[in-house]
């Protein structure tokens, strides 16, 4: 507002000395002298006339209905000259009241969209709707950080100037974004899940790498037995986050660039799948986690609980830990049915709720922010079990000689079959992965085993699939 306001009916003099009212003149006779003292003649009110070129309107008369008579005395005819100020004044109201309401929408949408936010470590200012946008409240682990020189070997043949994969996500490589999932054992100190979910977007699939957890990668750890699972908490170069220290190890073995990451722990699986209801999964022989925790044979519902026992149990697979991850494939199987059919039965919406609700009840940490989550997820739900591919890090097993004197059983593995199966199904929009671009060291070169060198599966071929071999003598 201005600081000399001019009110109506003020001659807008700011010196302080009130305005003087305006008066009415009253008309004077011709032939009354100039001096002579002026009378004001009453006013009369004078009836409207119609212009001279609009012919008036003849009088409109009805007739009573039939068998009715016309009410007696005399009745005034409502005309619409008498309901046009009315009306008139309603639709000036409604206009005024629909200026009002378009002028704060259109304020608001210039202020939310305004850059007048500084927001962690973006450029320049943000705006208001960017920044709930990009809000994450679940990011306790701390930013995946990479350095501005970092060389992901980018193939420009296929990621060209202009190269969009059409979905708007922070990503490292347009066309895909890679996710690391950890999964903690009940203490929240080793991560037994160690799985990199890379979404190729450009070609409508996504890739699942399993990591043993027994990989030994002792360049990366202070723990003695050199395994993959120990990295996040005993993991070396103490100035990173434990998230960073498993990102690197990924990244410089694996070739793989990690956009964001999910951590939980078995107990939060249990909260997640009764929230949504149960997984549906066929179950080829008894699981007997313990004496009293048992899942039954057939066709079930797997409650959170089952699902726990399910994807931890290892005890009677014949080759223990491997066949524990091979078992696990049968979850990730039946838990992407489930989400397909919660789209398809319940809707969209529906999903999008239970995505709320897990990240409201902070089932997981995750530097994704809710609107990332529904679009991953809103992908994932487009795909088929065919379009979902499955792979192991390929190795076997071997004796590691720690500095500390003992040896310890860990998983060695097989760099060239590693590096073969990246570049066919984890390198889509990046050149081929070299033996010096990869940090993987191996125990065992004259390779004993080679079961696990090729242990790729799509969903499909999963979800059709039988339970891993079992050991008779570790049966209850």
């Amino acid at each position: 507002m201005a600081e000399n306001e001019i009110r109506d009916g003020s001659t807008g003099d700011t010196s302080g000395n009130s305005p003087k009212p305006l008066r009415k003149l009253a008309k004077v006779s011709p032939q009354q002298p100039a001096n002579a003292e002026r009378k004001p003649k009453p006013l009369r009110r004078l009836e409207p006339v119609a212009p001279p070129s609009a012919p008036s309107e003849p009088e409109r008369r009805t007739e009573p209905p039939a068998g009715k008579k016309a009410p007696s005395g005399k009745t005034r005819k409502r005309t619409t000259q008498e309901k046009q100020p009315s009306a008139s004044k309603g639709a000036d109201l409604l206009v005024k009241f629909t200026s009002i309401v378009a002028t704060l929408c259109i304020i608001s949408g210039m202020v939310l969209n305004m850059p007048i936010i500084r927001f962690k470590d973006a450029d320049s200012n943000i705006s208001i709707m960017r920044m709930f946008k990009e809000w994450q409240p679940l990011n306790k682990e701390g930013d995946i950080k990479h350095d501005s020189n970092t060389d992901f070997h980018i193939n420009s043949d296929i990621v060209i100037k202009d190269y969009t994969d059409g979905l708007d996500l922070p990503q490292l490589i347009e066309g895909q974004y890679s996710i690391l999932l950890l999964g903690f054992d009940e203490e929240e100190y080793n991560t037994d899940v160690m799985w990199v979910l890379e979404f190729d977007i450009g070609h409508g699939k996504l890739n699942i790498l399993q990591i043993p957890r027994d990989c030994c990668l002792p360049d990366y750890t202070n723990s003695p037995t050199g395994k993959f699972n120990s990295i996040y908490a005993m993991g070396k170069n103490y100035n990173l986050t434990p998230i960073q220290k498993v990102v690197n190890a990924v990244e410089e073995n694996f070739g793989i660039p990690i956009d964001a990451y999910i951590t939980t722990a078995c107990f939060d699986i249990v909260d997640m799948v009764d929230l949504i209801g149960g997984i549906p999964i066929t179950i080829d022989n008894k699981i007997v986690y313990e004496a009293d925790k048992i899942i039954p044979a057939g066709d079930t519902i797997l409650s959170g609980e089952q699902a726990e026992w399910f994807i931890r149990f290892r005890r009677e697979w014949m080759e223990g830990d491997i066949g524990r991850m091979q078992n696990q494939r049968r979850f990730m199987a039946a838990a992407m049915n489930k989400l397909q059919s919660i789209v398809q039965d319940e809707g969209r919406i529906k999903l999008y709720g239970y995505l709320k609700q897990i990240y409201d009840r902070e089932l997981l940490y995750t530097n994704l922010s809710l609107q990332d989550i529904g679009m991953v997820a809103d992908f994932a739900s487009t795909l088929s079990m065919d379009d979902v591919m499955v792979n192991m890090v390929p190795g076997e097993g071997a004796k590691y000689p720690a500095p500390d004197g003992m040896e310890y059983d860990v998983y060695s593995v097989h760099k060239q079959a590693t590096l073969d199966m990246l570049n066919k199904y984890y390198r889509p929009y990046q050149n081929n992965l070299k033996t010096l671009d990869s940090s993987i060291q191996e125990l065992i070169t004259d390779y004993v085993y080679d079961a696990y060198d090729d242990t790729g599966a799509t969903l499909d071929e999963i979800e059709d699939g039988t339970e891993p071999e079992r050991n008779p003598a570790k049966a209850p």
